[in-house]
């Protein structure tokens, strides 16, 4: 989740996961997925980062 110039990583399973917080950052306020959303595999990119886009 790419947000200004934060990226932000959320892993399912892992003891820090918190689901609420990963709603909370990647629905905009019309209650849709921020734009761009992509999804590559498991991995689901929220927001721009041209870093995490190339990685």
């Amino acid at each position: 989740m790419a947000k200004g110039k934060k990226v932000l990583t959320f892993r399912p399973g892992k003891p820090d996961y918190d689901a609420e917080e990963v709603r909370k950052v990647s629905i905009g306020p019309s209650g849709n997925l921020r734009a761009p959303t992509l999804r590559a595999g498991k991995t689901w990119y929220v927001g721009f980062s041209e870093d995490a886009y190339n990685a």
